[in-house]
């Protein structure tokens, strides 16, 4: 069923789109009080994230934004699992939206030759917990991230993909 949508780089057309659905998501449906300005990186998603090994990615159907992902570069072949929602018509396996994006970022960084993917997220998110551990991810302690990595005020669970070597 997944045939429907399409997965593509990001472009600054669909930066309302972007921001809205993001927004959406933490405010609405998990209650987290963050806000847009809170939020720079939506704002200036090709200088923030679109630069080194780093890349932000669309779930498009049409031209409506159903999904998001990104790799933030942080150095020694290492990247940081940003950004990964997808609206909620959209989620659960009959779709796959979250595994294709999930897949994207991840065929992305081998083919850069990277060594791990991290990524910190909130108590609240516990079905994207249970997806990233489905997909291989691993918890990690606060303590047993790469010091470059950018911990936000919300992440309170961390996890790690180790990627294949080349």
């Amino acid at each position: 069923m997944n045939s429907n949508f399409s997965i593509e780089e990001y472009s600054e057309e669909y930066q309302e789109q972007v921001s809205k659905l993001i927004i959406h998501i933490q405010q609405d449906e998990y209650n987290i009080q963050i806000t847009k300005e809170a939020q720079p990186d939506l704002l200036k998603i090709p200088s923030f994230y679109q630069v080194g090994k780093g890349n932000f990615w669309l779930a498009k159907l049409g031209g409506k934004v159903i999904g998001t992902i990104s790799l933030l570069d942080i150095d020694n072949n290492q990247v940081a699992l940003r950004k990964m929602f997808v609206d909620r018509s959209y989620r659960g396996p009959e779709f796959q939206v979250a595994k294709m994006l999930l897949n994207k970022a991840i065929d992305w960084a081998n083919d850069k030759s990277l060594q791990a993917i991290y990524l910190g997220t909130t108590p609240q998110f516990r079905a994207a917990h249970r997806f990233y551990e489905k997909n291989g991810f691993i918890e990690l302690e606060r303590e047993e991230l790469p010091s470059n990595f950018p911990i936000m005020k919300v992440d309170k669970k961390f996890y790690k993909f180790t990627l294949k070597k080349a």
